[in-house]
């Protein structure tokens, strides 16, 4: 399944089950925040400038000898092969990912740098596409470092990191850009990042509680999804999702947690709180539904 800016909850489902899934969302919302000073600068730590023809040719080959490496990562395709490994099963479908590292790298290219990024298009094209490696490498080599050797992962991911390291870029916080609602958004992320054991066990119950309007909530989702896009506030949208990404790892919640509801928990009262406004009251009720049972109705 490919992925897009319009359905982020998706991605965030399979990031916050993934072992670099957090600093993904860390590139993705460079990549959707940096203005062009910043990209500038990113670009200039592309690996490839200065190298030799013969030299960018290698860097080109090792680069996608690890995008072959990537596939490695367990797909929910997968689970639909094991047949009646009942354990096999169950840990593909816990571990396994919707989308794959060529999705990713797809969306980032074409979705994140594309045409709607202003700051991206005022750069020279020589330096649209060095700040385009930069971070698709970045974010390919975070996606799979479970499975790619550390060396591997760190010359993928080294220019990123560089650039983080020196302050040439930063991941952007959570800002006025997420919306009217920027302010109940952030007073939310904020909370699920400052979870404790019994914060997370108030989160749990809540999801349990609610598991029967799994239907309704999938409803509701694709309508705030919509209402994104008809908006024009799709990017906005996916950019709360990547926070809440972080706010989920921060607030100790694990993979199991990401595959047993409580992401989809998060990323609903997200979704319902970025487009409260455009949303009607029944839809609201069931995004928001799990953050109401925690706070005991606030």
């Amino acid at each position: 399944m490919p992925y897009s800016l319009v359905s982020a909850a998706t991605l965030g489902f399979d990031l916050v089950r993934l072992t670099g899934g957090r600093a993904v969302a860390d590139v993705l919302l460079v990549a959707l925040g940096s203005d062009a000073a910043a990209l500038s600068r990113l670009a200039a730590a592309d690996p490839g400038r200065g190298l030799s023809r013969d030299e960018r040719l290698a860097l080109a080959v090792r680069g996608r000898r690890a995008r072959e490496t990537a596939a490695a990562v367990p797909h929910m395709r997968d689970a639909a092969a094991a047949g009646d490994r009942a354990a096999v099963l169950v840990t593909q479908l816990e571990q396994g990912t919707i989308g794959d590292a060529p999705t990713l790298e797809r969306l980032l290219r074409d979705d994140v740098l594309g045409p709607e990024h202003t700051a991206a298009g005022e750069l020279p094209e020589d330096d649209r596409d060095a700040v385009a490696t930069v971070l698709a490498d970045a974010a390919v080599g975070y996606w799979a470092a479970g499975v790619l050797p550390p060396l591997v992962r760190r010359e993928l991911t080294g220019a990123f990191d560089l650039s983080l390291e020196r302050g040439d870029v930063a991941v952007p916080a959570v800002g006025a850009d997420l919306g009217p609602s920027a302010d109940g958004l952030a007073g939310l992320l904020d909370a699920v990042r400052a979870l404790d054991g019994r914060g997370r066990d108030a989160w749990r119950a809540a999801v349990d509680e609610g598991r029967a309007q799994h239907r309704p909530w999938a409803t509701a989702m694709h309508e705030a999804s919509w209402a994104a896009h008809v908006s024009g506030r799709t990017r906005a949208l996916a950019t709360a999702q990547l926070h809440a990404v972080q706010a989920f790892a921060n607030g100790g919640f694990d993979l199991h947690d990401g595959a047993g509801g409580l992401w989809n928990a998060v990323a609903g009262c997200v979704q319902g709180m970025a487009m409260a406004d455009l949303l009607d009251e029944a839809s609201l009720a069931v995004l928001t539904a799990p953050w109401r049972r925690v706070t005991g109705g606030r």
